[in-house]
């Protein structure tokens, strides 16, 4: 049976690949069995970014995880991460994040970089399908989620899964990496 979130309409994200990037219906073989916990949505473009979606479909903020990609440089080497935190916080890019990244200046990625680097697009990135290579930082209160509404890798659509699943991807540690 489908989690419920919202006015969401939430079908196996196996059932519909259409629905997920490339890089993310790529991925469902590292989420093994685990794979039929994940469920997706189609939604209004329009309305992927977080507040307008919240809004729209009904769905606290406390159930979304946002994925954000930092970007920094140490001794001329590049250094990304994708970081999940739950949509009512804020990633702890000066912090946390800086510090297990060993960089001194850390940022958000341009866009053009972030969306041409994972193959997603913006406002749909997502940890799911992550460049290999990247650690995958999530936040301890995302990881605690029933359900985490994530990103599908496109602005049409929503992956829902468990919070230990999202733990559980590859490259992914869990501590406190939000505000």
């Amino acid at each position: 049976m489908s989690p419920r979130l919202g006015t969401l309409d939430l079908v196996p994200a196996l059932d519909r690949l259409d629905l997920l990037a490339d890089p993310v219906a790529a991925a469902r073989g590292t989420l093994g069995q685990a794979a039929d916990e994940a469920w997706v949505c189609a939604i209004d473009p329009a309305l992927a970014d977080t507040a307008a979606f919240a809004e729209a479909y009904e769905v606290p903020l406390e159930a979304s995880a946002n994925c954000v990609v930092v970007l920094g440089r140490r001794a001329g080497e590049e250094r990304a991460a994708a970081c999940v935190v739950r949509a009512d916080t804020r990633a702890d890019v000066n912090g946390a994040i800086r510090r297990r990244l060993d960089v001194r200046k850390l940022s958000f990625a341009p866009t053009e970089w972030a969306t041409e680097t994972t193959g997603m697009e913006y406002g749909g990135i997502t940890p799911v399908g992550a460049p290999k290579g990247w650690p995958v930082l999530v936040d301890e209160r995302a990881a605690a989620l029933e359900w985490a509404l994530i990103g599908s890798g496109i602005r049409g659509s929503k992956l829902v899964l468990p919070g230990a699943l999202l733990a559980a991807l590859p490259s992914v540690e869990v501590a406190a990496y939000a505000l």
